[in-house]
């Protein structure tokens, strides 16, 4: 018996965007208001990246770089690794470590409905697992 849990079950709905020109310190605070790590970057309303907490602080942050100063499309990662709703989340994984990044947009009719992170699918994983363990305990 196969069980099989799709993307669409477990991924997160809020997804913050911000525009390509916009500063560092804009996303910073963008993405603490938003309560999120990542925010997808819109060039003329388009996803053209995204940028994180990650990118931040390599790549601005950690060079010493002003983020007033510093275009979030300076630093973003291009091009948006995405998936569907319906792939599995063993299939996201895969993507996952084959494009090394820690979070997937899922693209629906051609728009962002949503991103599934690494602690998302771990705990997704764990979830399952836990629940098959009592399952098989009250067997």
């Amino acid at each position: 018996m196969a069980i099989t849990i799709q993307i669409k079950d477990v991924m997160d709905r809020s997804v913050a965007a911000i525009d390509n020109g916009a500063t560092v310190a804009d996303a910073i605070k963008k993405m603490l208001q938003s309560g999120v790590w990542s925010l997808v970057v819109q060039k003329r309303g388009l996803p053209e990246g995204v940028v994180t907490e990650r990118d931040i602080l390599r790549r601005c942050i950690g060079k010493g770089l002003i983020p007033e100063k510093v275009k979030v499309e300076e630093v973003m990662t291009s091009p948006l690794i995405t998936i569907g709703p319906n792939a599995t989340i063993g299939e996201a994984m895969r993507m996952m470590i084959e494009k090394n990044v820690r979070r997937l947009f899922i693209v629906e009719g051609g728009k962002i409905t949503g991103r599934i992170t690494q602690t998302k699918l771990f705990e997704s994983t764990l979830n399952v697992m836990t629940d098959l363990s009592s399952l098989a305990t009250q067997l």
